[in-house]
């Protein structure tokens, strides 16, 4: 028996003799992580060395982005074993819309069961203009999903301002959310749907199950700030917001991200988790 199961089974003996407020807290306790953009500098210097700094502040997951897809498969590798050890998971990866291709979409989902991700998103995306462009990357989303279910691995999306600004009297977003399939996870950026005007939980409450994963990421309008306040320091409602999450939205595990900020990009990113715990 692997010690892989064994601990979950324990898991779940232990949380069944814990009284009933305790073990609903158990039930509905969901991971905290860091998107390594945050830690961008420091991740291309020395990748293991920051993971090992991110598990150390008490994140529970990592999201690697787009510069994971030059490792090699021994380096993927070598990152795995190093996340095992660590106790950290990856729950999935960030990746540019050409590794969505036919070209590339194998090596994504090879080198992503290695790190026993879940869910390949798309970053971001440069579609034509008008709505049929944003039809397109749906359909895109689309037929990923259908190659990478035989592995057991989902396909998601993750927004930003432009996916809530309104193309021909409709926001982008809600094309991708309609035409996609609901095993598509629609990865809710919070600070960039604030900077677009919308409003985060009026989405994740049109959404039902759609929203697995949110990046906490703030935003200000006062001038200079925009995204270099610390989460907690802008105008999202996240009590709000994580209500809608857990209540309708489906969310799996929640992912700090900072842009930049007054502080060195560690400290920044130990002052964020600090606050979401004093949050949750």
């Amino acid at each position: 028996m692997s010690t892989q199961a064994f601990s979950r089974r324990s898991f779940l003996a232990l949380s069944a003799m814990l009284p009933f407020p305790l073990r609903a807290f158990v039930a509905t306790s969901i991971p905290v992580g860091l998107e390594l953009y945050s830690v961008r500098n420091e991740l291309k210097d020395d990748p293991m060395g920051t993971v090992r700094a991110v598990a150390q502040m008490g994140y529970q997951c990592v999201e690697f982005y787009a510069p994971y897809f030059d490792w090699t498969e021994p380096q993927t590798k070598e990152m795995k074993e190093l996340l095992d050890d660590l106790g950290l998971r990856c729950y999935s990866t960030h990746n540019s819309s050409s590794y969505f291709t036919p070209k590339n979409l194998n090596r994504a989902r090879d080198m992503n069961l290695i790190l026993g991700s879940r869910y390949v998103v798309m970053s971001s995306s440069q579609p034509k203009p008008g709505l049929d462009g944003w039809k397109d990357v749906a359909e895109t989303l689309n037929s990923a999903a259908d190659q990478l279910e035989s592995a057991g691995l989902k396909t998601g999306y993750h927004n930003h301002e432009r996916e809530f600004t309104p193309v021909e009297g409709k926001r982008p977003i809600e094309i991708l959310a309609k035409i996609t399939k609901p095993s598509v996870m629609l990865q809710l950026d919070v600070g960039t749907c604030l900077e677009a005007g919308s409003d985060p939980v009026a989405w994740i409450r049109a959404n039902p199950g759609r929203i697995r994963s949110i990046h906490c990421k703030d935003w200000s309008p006062e001038s200079g700030k925009g995204y270099t306040v610390l989460f907690g320091e802008g105008t999202a409602d996240w009590k709000n917001i994580f209500a809608a999450a857990e209540s309708t939205g489906g969310v799996e595990y929640y992912l700090v991200e900072q842009e930049g900020s007054r502080f060195s990009a560690f400290d920044t990113a130990k002052k964020c988790l600090e606050t979401f715990r004093s949050m949750r």
